[in-house]
């Protein structure tokens, strides 16, 4: 099972102008090279049998014969690769000449696609000798002794897998070739080029191919001419770049004297979905698409077993990295305070309340807030920061909620909900010894109660703290701290929400709050419902219950976003966490979230208001609207066949 990836490579070989079998020498080694590693689909730059640098040696008949003899050679030679090939040649039609892609595999030419945009400005000049194909009038094209189709609609198909090519110019334009075949349904486009290098030139390039793999929601495999071409005024570098929905996957060193084979997976199977979720995406097909679209079969090459990824797969796809990260970390608050501030200004709030466990979710939670007072000119002292111990509240716990609430200039306001839920165990005949589910949920339903009521008596708001994580696997207690007047957190992932306070303790806030905020980062997830252990530490720890929450939010990722099956997931997650988890923890796991899941939707269906922040949310008014009493039959069934 291949879950949907598909092998291809950009290949940039090193060449010598107008030596033509030389050059399709080299490329036939490439090909050799990427067959021998899986590859299902490979790509060389534009007129990569002559070379690009001819000039006017593209009218000189000895040029133009060799050229479709050594085109001819590399596919006859090459006949036991069933690697679909894109090749670049010039070729003749109409007597005039044309800038083409050959598409052929196993020793057959599939299809031609003529360049549509050619250039002539600066330093191109291509006009002087190439016919566009909008100019083009016949339907097939002459190579050799045989006919093949021609056009720039040709669409090369394999079950799911749809691939339609451009030509270097083409993605530069207003409207490129590759939006209409995306369109058509190509999920894998191809452009051959022979680009040259400019100051600057690279970074737009590569922006260009990530812009167009995402406008089109497809997999973008480009390549470029490299070392060899005539550096008489123009200088090649040599791109090899794969892009899948905005997203660079794989790209080759530039300016190597040495031939380059890029080479990554394009996941079809994400594509899809995200095409048909996407309702806009064919808005506009009746009148926009050509009625000459052609359809060539081709067979993918099938790789035996699992399929060998080269692309990484991210544990933690929530969280940034890299450069991205201080941008990434400012505007999720952004996003928070936003929504949140709207909602204030909006209720003629004097105050905001949130409840202060000492842990990550509420931390999250009072940061926002605070920096919402701060953008409204409102005080802080007007946020009220209550602290609620109750049986399983540790020392730890209690005084890093009580410092924080401190160091932030937040009121503090101390409630005890012991008394009132030992009244409450009485009231209703439960005995307190007995640490079951209505003993904890009785202490969070306490709090949420208290919250509600002083946020009446102050005429303000509660600030809901739970996050999609706990959403996700209903770890919340209904009509408990599953309910506020607003969430920030809702659709904040627990992985998320740890790296956001210890970004904030590094970057947001003075050594007072700083040393509290680490803290509170290292301390174990807990609702503390239950007494501590005899040392006093947390006992009740949630990931020892319902499983480490960054496998989950590996899970609820996937999901969510892609539409993924269990058995992808569980492929993905050997991957991604190979060396933290062994695959029957893997499994064991994913089967507490797909059954959570699917049990608790009826608490989801229900949230509060809140922000959207990622690209993954569960609000019922939003991206997910499940039914309640939905089965999970299935997942489980297919997670069992799992091994």
């Amino acid at each position: 099972m291949n879950y949907g990836f598909v092998k291809v490579a950009a290949a940039v070989p090193h060449v010598q102008v107008a030596d033509c079998f030389y050059n399709i020498q080299q490329m036939e080694g490439l090909m050799r090279q990427a067959s021998d590693k899986g590859v299902q689909i490979i790509a060389f730059p534009e007129m990569s049998v002559t070379d690009y640098t001819c000039l006017d040696l593209f009218a000189q008949q000895t040029l133009l014969k060799n050229a479709e003899q050594a085109l001819l050679k590399l596919v006859s030679d090459t006949a036991d690769l069933n690697i679909l090939t894109i090749a670049g040649a010039s070729l003749v039609t109409e007597n005039r000449l044309i800038n083409a892609a050959i598409a052929f595999q196993a020793g057959k030419i599939l299809g031609v696609v003529p360049k549509t945009y050619i250039p002539n400005y600066k330093e191109f000049q291509e006009q002087r000798w190439f016919t566009s194909a909008t100019e083009l009038r016949d339907k097939t094209v002459s190579i050799g002794d045989r006919t093949y189709p021609l056009g720039s609609h040709l669409l090369f198909t394999a079950g799911q897998v749809k691939v339609g090519i451009e030509i270097c110019e083409d993605l530069w334009v207003p409207v490129p070739p590759s939006s209409l075949l995306a369109m058509e349904g190509a999920n894998i486009l191809v452009n051959i080029s022979a680009s040259n290098e400019l100051i600057g030139k690279h970074h737009y390039l590569r922006s260009l191919i990530c812009q167009q793999s995402a406008r089109c929601m497809a997999g973008y495999v480009y390549a470029s001419a490299g070392f060899g071409e005539s550096s008489t005024d123009l200088v090649f570098a040599g791109n090899g770049i794969i892009a899948e929905n905005g997203t660079l996957l794989e790209e080759s060193p530039r300016f190597t004297m040495q031939e380059q084979l890029v080479i990554s997976e394009i996941d079809i199977e994400n594509l899809q979905n995200d095409r048909q979720v996407n309702t806009s995406f064919m808005h506009g097909a009746s009148t926009l698409l050509a009625s000459e679209t052609i359809t060539i079969p081709f067979a993918l090459s099938e790789n035996s077993g699992q399929p060998v990824l080269t692309r990484s797969v991210d544990p933690h796809p929530f969280t940034p990295s890299g450069d991205a990260l201080k941008e990434r970390c400012e505007e999720i608050f952004q996003i928070q305070v936003a929504g949140l501030a709207k909602r204030i200004v909006h209720t003629h709030s004097r105050t905001a309340v949130v409840g202060i466990s000492g842990g990550l979710d509420s931390t999250l939670a009072l940061l926002v807030t605070v920096m919402t007072f701060d953008a409204l000119n409102i005080p802080r002292n007007q946020i009220l920061g209550i602290t609620m111990p109750g049986f399983g509240t540790t020392d730890r716990t209690y005084t890093n909620a009580c410092d924080l609430i401190r160091s932030l200039g937040v009121t503090l306001k101390e409630i005890s909900i012991k008394d009132a839920c030992l009244q409450h165990f009485k009231d209703i005949s439960h005995n307190p010894s007995v640490h079951d589910v209505t003993y904890e949920n009785s202490q969070a339903r306490e709090r949420t109660q208290i919250l509600m009521d002083v946020a009446n008596q102050e005429n303000g708001m509660v600030i809901g703290t739970g996050d999609l994580s706990e959403l996700a696997l209903g770890w919340a207690t209904y009509n408990g701290d599953h309910m506020s007047m607003y969430g920030v957190n809702g659709s904040i992932p627990k992985t998320l929400v740890r790296y956001l306070v210890e970004w904030v303790a590094h970057n947001r806030v003075d050594e007072a709050s700083r040393a509290t905020l680490l803290d509170i980062v290292d301390t174990p997830i807990s609702p503390e419902l239950i007494p501590a252990d005899e040392n006093g530490n947390i006992k009740q720890k949630t990931e020892d219950l319902v499983g480490p929450y960054e496998i989950h939010d590996f899970f609820l990722y996937h999901f969510l976003r892609f539409g993924s099956s269990p058995a992808k997931i569980y492929f993905l997650a050997q991957q991604a966490f190979g060396g933290s988890y062994d695959k029957e923890t893997i499994r064991k796991w994913l089967h507490t979230f797909f059954r959570r899941f699917f049990q608790q939707q009826f608490k989801r269906s229900c949230l509060p208001d809140g922000p959207k922040v990622g690209s993954v949310s569960l609000s019922p008014r939003g991206d997910w609207r499940m039914p309640s009493d939905a089965m999970a039959t299935l997942w489980l069934k297919e997670i069992e066949g799992l091994n």
